[in-house]
């Protein structure tokens, strides 16, 4: 038991370690693709050309960060059947089908259309070369899309049933997976992505300013770099409330666990700023928070779109506690689901049995069995409601580190936009502003991975909410086998990080001492 421990919790650090790294060259990839596209179709308007340079300039960067983001995906995806092999035979029929769209269609069209991107200037005319940018950005965004609508399917998990004579799970409506769920973590992924990049473009620019360097040709990225980013913001807080309205509905525990919220009411406050009790469980009577502020009515607002709604807490969730709308919690409680849990999986053992013994009259009883308490076929392998609750802590910061920074980049995107339009020459003579911009850039990636963290440690401990968790997901490995390969990878990982680092910082070093206003 202590080994299987360890394989969970060395297979799960290894998966997160490997989606956090590549995270940080995603969101770059998804932005910086549509900011070189949009100098491109500037610089085919307007014959200038200035921003043809300025394009160039920016595309050897999307190109480093494009080489080394594909590099830590290919080893993600290949983590599915070697640490995660019984997750993806119990799934495999559906979770495998778009990341198969993903790699035929989105991944060879981003490198088809790269490839001349980057290398076709003067070999191709002007027009199909920025129908190739153009194509390389949508590439990326449809990449994006496949992955997010086979992660979206995990975390609300609709269009297939339980084959009980393949013991697993095969798809009946491959459009069902088009869900609410998908869509808004699809825009709100990328849009974050746009987001990013104009804070990253806004930043080496001031970076430029900084080395009093290129003047004009900072002044143009950040312009660009500005709106696009502030576009992306705007539409990514839009898709933000759209993503807790869907939260709420599908996975109820993720919000309480993101507020801290244990007990429930009408009108529920939401917490500002705050300091979670660590002392705090669902079985006892401390208090939830050791200090907060709250806003009254504020997540009700958020969750439902009425203030006046119900919200219901761990507590509530765990006891089955029903609303007055009906959809925001299921009524069987905890208890209950992990009794029907264990049935659905008695059953499938004596379906088998019957299966082996050619007992056609006993499958077919146990094929009904199966299928009526397989919506809570995963609760099967708890012992107790709270092996079932999200590191709160860790969900209710990541949350508000989220919000917090995506709140000052608001500020960030208008001040610099304002001042740049009207006050070019104060802007540039202001220093300050310029190492907050450049120290903006690093946290606007703290602002990315953060998100991330609330959606992936919010769903825990589920692979596949209500049917599948991390515990009955894993390969039958050696737990020395996935230590290993955890520090194997987070050393490559480090190095990659470090060259991207290093490249981008002296390309960007060595283009100060150049003329790129021409």
């Amino acid at each position: 038991m202590d080994n299987l421990i360890s394989v969970v919790d060395w297979s799960r650090w290894q998966f997160a370690m490997t989606a956090i790294y590549h995270w940080l060259f995603v969101p770059l990839t998804l932005g910086l693709s549509v900011i070189v596209a949009v100098m491109e179709s500037i610089y085919l308007k307007t014959n200038d050309s200035k921003w043809l340079t300025t394009t160039k300039f920016w595309m050897t960067l999307l190109a480093i960060n494009f080489a080394i983001g594909v590099a830590t995906g290919i080893i993600l995806e290949f983590e599915f059947g070697t640490n995660w092999s019984n997750y993806s035979w119990f799934v495999g029929d559906i979770f495998g089908a778009p990341l198969a769209i993903e790699g035929i269609l989105a991944f060879f069209m981003e490198a088809t259309f790269g490839a001349v991107m980057f290398f076709g200037w003067n070999k191709v005319s002007k027009r199909f070369h920025l129908l190739s940018t153009w194509l390389t950005a949508i590439g990326a965004s449809i990449s994006a899309l496949w992955i997010l609508v086979a992660n979206s399917w995990m975390q609300y998990p609709v269009g297939m049933r339980f084959d009980a004579m393949q013991m697993r799970n095969v798809m009946m409506d491959f459009w069902s997976l088009f869900s609410g769920v998908a869509v808004n973590k699809f825009f709100h992924a990328v849009l974050s992505g746009w987001a990013l990049s104009g804070v990253f473009v806004i930043g080496v620019s001031c970076f430029f300013l900084w080395k009093r360097s290129n003047r004009e040709f900072a002044i143009r990225s950040i312009k660009v770099g500005g709106w696009i980013g502030l576009a992306g913001l705007l539409l990514c807080m839009w898709t933000g409330d759209g993503s807790a309205v869907e939260v709420t509905r599908t996975q109820p525990m993720k919000l309480a666990a993101m507020e801290g919220l244990y007990e429930g009411s009408s009108g529920q406050s939401i917490v500002a700023l705050g300091i979670v009790n660590p002392e705090k469980r669902w079985n006892n009577d401390e208090e939830p928070y050791l200090f907060e502020i709250s806003v009254p009515k504020g997540l009700s607002i958020l969750a439902r779109h009425d203030m006046d709604a119900f919200v219901p807490g761990i507590n509530d969730i765990i006891r089955g506690v029903d609303v007055v709308d009906g959809d925001t919690v299921n009524t069987v409680s905890y208890e209950e689901r992990i009794r029907r849990g264990r049935m659905a999986q008695a059953s499938l053992r004596e379906f088998a049995k019957a299966m082996d013994e050619g007992d056609e009259i006993t499958m077919h009883y146990k094929a009904e069995e199966i299928q009526e308490n397989f919506p809570y076929f995963g609760y099967g392998y708890f012992n107790s409601p709270g092996e079932a609750i999200p590191p709160v802590a860790l969900t209710f910061y990541m949350f508000r580190v989220m919000v917090a920074l995506g709140s000052y980049f608001l500020l960030f995107y208008v001040v610099v936009l304002f001042w740049v339009y009207k006050r070019e020459d104060s802007f540039v003579a202001a220093r300050w502003m310029q190492l907050v911009a450049m120290v903006s850039v690093p946290l606007m990636w703290l602002c990315s991975e953060a998100g991330w963290a609330v959606a992936e440690v919010g769903r825990q401990p589920w692979t596949v909410q209500d049917l599948l968790p991390t515990c009955a997901a894993i390969s039958d490995i050696p737990v020395s086998s996935v230590i290993v390969t955890f520090w194997m990878f987070a050393g490559i990982f480090t190095i990659l990080l470090a060259a991207e680092v290093s490249i981008m910082i002296n390309w960007v070093n060595k283009s100060t001492r150049k003329d790129l206003n021409k």
